[in-house]
């Protein structure tokens, strides 16, 4: 049985230097620093492995000596953003054509936006782990109070899919570039949960946010060992007895209606995709479930979730 701190370490996984100076140093030191025009820190760690399968091309600069690597746009101007946008766009698309990288061959055709630049940079989503950028998604759990006491809103993941048959939260997805998170909540509600856009509007309340590194396992699908900071948005929707979720698109097998020790249960069972363990902590936490009376590493989970992230963060969407 897993503890709920075994859960904060299957997901947040990556080292931290406090724990182990050394190590963390020698671990971070064999990335190469990913860097774009407008943003004087690295955006994100590229593997080593990685910078050896990608077809560059003549438009990066990859410094072996420096490990560092970013798009070449000549002159460097402001203006010229577009066009690294286009080359980020070109590389990944040649690397799909090779076969560089299995994660890339289930292109998704849609951007993630790279926050830190004054500019817009963004890229194919299917192609951000490989960049180990940070992404951001939305999380929602519905709740209904009944006469029994609370219950959860808990999907089943599709067996085709990404972390298959495995439990999720009621409603989960990515932002894309140019989305705000409740629209993009909004979307994700109605597609994987038949939610009602007036429902969702209505009911669904922000409750901040999550952020950890993880390190990709098989489950995720493609490569792993990819460096994955991610910035969730939570978000809880309280709804009546009436409310019932139903799959709408292919992401989702069935929805049950859990008592919180249900759920609990599952958790301790290691039944819950990991990222979405976190965001069901950060909610009893929030609903005065999981206390420091009752959970002994309390202060370590709560840190633990809202990880500080080493590359710049959104400051807007």
């Amino acid at each position: 049985m897993k503890s709920n701190l075994d859960l904060v370490n299957e997901c947040d996984n990556f080292p931290y230097y406090d724990d182990d100076p050394e190590a963390y140093s020698k671990l971070v030191s064999s990335y190469y620093e990913f860097l774009v025009l407008g943003c004087r820190r690295p955006v994100g760690y590229v593997l080593p492995w990685v910078v050896e399968k990608m077809p560059w091309g003549k438009q990066w600069v990859v410094d072996h000596d420096k490990k560092r690597l970013f798009p070449y746009v000549e002159g460097l101007r402001p203006e010229k953003f577009s066009e690294q946008n286009q080359v980020i766009d070109e590389t990944l698309l040649r690397a799909k054509e090779k076969g560089a990288f299995e994660i890339v061959k289930k292109w998704r055709s849609e951007l993630y936006t790279v926050h830190g630049p004054d500019q817009l940079i963004r890229m194919e989503r299917s192609g951000s782990p490989l960049f180990g950028i940070i992404t951001y998604g939305v999380h929602m759990t519905a709740y209904v109070n009944t006469q029994d006491g609370m219950k959860l809103w808990v999907p089943k993941r599709a067996n085709g899919k990404t972390y298959g048959g495995m439990l999720d939260n009621t409603v989960a997805g990515g932002i894309a570039t140019g989305e705000q998170p409740f629209e993009c909540m909004v979307r994700e509600a109605a597609e994987e949960a038949s939610f009602s856009e007036d429902l969702v509007r209505s009911t669904a309340r922000p409750r901040g946010t999550i952020s950890y590194i993880s390190f990709r396992d098989e489950r995720a699908g493609g490569e792993t060992g990819l460096l994955q900071p991610e910035v969730q948005f939570v978000y809880d929707m309280e709804v009546g007895e009436e409310v019932i979720p139903k799959p709408c698109d292919d992401e989702v097998e069935d929805f049950r209606l859990w008592t919180v020790d249900e759920v609990q249960r599952a958790l301790s069972e290691g039944s819950f995709k990991p990222n979405c363990a976190l965001v069901l902590l950060d909610f009893f936490i929030r609903h005065g479930i999981l206390t420091p009376d009752n959970e002994e590493n309390y202060v370590k989970i709560v840190s633990r979730i809202h990880r500080k992230l080493p590359f710049p963060i959104a400051t807007t969407m």
